[in-house]
């Protein structure tokens, strides 16, 4: 492709290995402050990497010996991260079998409204008593359940988006009117386990509709994949195969209102695909990783997405060796676009539903 594979990286605590934060060069309290997650979200901004992703979970780590144990929020680490970067696309985790739709799209709204249209989320469900009786809703629920529930959240999220038209705020000082009432819209959405009335409370986001991502942990995920607009997929030996059958699944089942494309009769309308792995070039070696990333090239993926082992020894070399490699070999593109982060994607921002419906 043109622009080069797309590069995340992942923000998990000090990294993907547990005993990352006991490394020297590592401040303990900088995890919790946020200012771990911000230095590296920084640096892989200042390398021209497309965007960072937040782990999150609403179980809590478990208590162990050494390990840190508990985890900050991904939503706000996010917002923490938004106001102190310009270009970085921010995706945070959110769990949606215990938290309210309404409540999911209006944050992740929020998100895209303070970092200039740069946000995304990643849905996520639970299955697990722990969470369930932590927040003490409803009784724990088998994955098929809670991924499907997961569906029709990521569609009543975007017409909730769509719920105010782009041009509904006035801000008429004049007559004291603040918005358009004609251009706020009920979704009235129904599924078996809730119901949204809308409209939301925060008007459409810049990107009309924040990226949707979904990452493949089981087959009830991979069959969720095929309402989002970017997928992380790990390594395995038929990466290729299972890239064009997802392609060829969520071609299918696309609504062509979210993902505002035009079909011709030989295109197949799939999400992003991203190969995710966790990574260690500071141990590794840079070479070696960017060889890997050549084969996933050639297994037809969009992009990676790193999961470097610690923030503070990994990223670096990521962002000062890893990428210069990578251009050298033409894998990626310069990483210097702005604006908003559906237009660094490549995909366009979707039209509003209710407004061409009543036009």
């Amino acid at each position: 492709m043109s622009r080069g594979l797309i590069t995340a990286i992942e923000i998990d605590g000090a990294g993907g290995d547990p005993g990352a934060w006991r490394a020297p060069e590592v401040d303990p309290r900088a995890i919790l402050t946020g200012e771990l997650a911000v230095r590296a979200a920084q640096r892989a901004e200042a390398a021209g990497v497309d965007l960072v992703t937040f782990a999150d979970a609403l179980e809590a780590p478990d208590d162990v010996l050494d390990q840190v144990s508990v985890r900050l929020d991904a939503l706000g680490l996010a917002a923490r991260v938004a106001p102190v970067t310009q270009r970085i696309g921010l995706l945070p985790t959110i769990t949606v079998t215990h938290t309210e739709p309404f409540h999911v799209q209006a944050s992740v709204a929020t998100l895209d409204h303070i970092s200039g249209g740069r946000a995304g989320w990643i849905a996520d469900v639970s299955t697990s008593a722990e969470a369930a009786a932590v927040i003490g809703r409803r009784e724990p629920a088998a994955a098929a359940e809670t991924w499907r529930e997961a569906r029709y959240v990521v569609d009543a999220g975007r017409r909730l988006w769509d719920s105010w038209e782009d041009d509904a705020v006035i801000r008429d000082a004049a007559t004291g009117r603040f918005v358009d009432r004609e251009k706020l819209h009920y979704v009235d959405f129904e599924t078996p386990t809730f119901s949204v009335k809308g409209p939301s409370i925060v008007p459409r986001p810049p990107q009309g509709h924040p990226i949707t991502a979904i990452r493949v942990t089981s087959p009830e995920a991979l069959d969720a994949a095929a309402d989002a607009e970017l997928v992380f997929l790990p390594d395995s030996g038929d990466l290729s195969t299972r890239v064009r059958e997802l392609r060829e699944n969520a071609g299918r089942s696309v609504t062509l209102a979210d993902r505002s494309v035009t079909l011709t009769s030989d295109q197949v309308v799939g999400p992003l695909v991203l190969v995710s792995a966790e990574v260690r070039p500071h141990v590794d070696g840079v070479e070696r990783l960017a060889s890997l990333i050549e084969g996933w090239a050639a297994a037809g993926v969009d992009g990676v997405q790193l999961r470097p082992a610690s923030l503070e020894l990994d990223v670096p070399v990521i962002a000062e060796q890893l990428l210069p490699v990578l251009r050298e070999r033409g894998l990626v593109g310069s990483g210097e676009q702005g604006g908003s982060l559906r237009g660094r994607l490549g995909l366009r921002r979707p039209q509003n539903r209710y407004a061409r419906s009543v036009r």
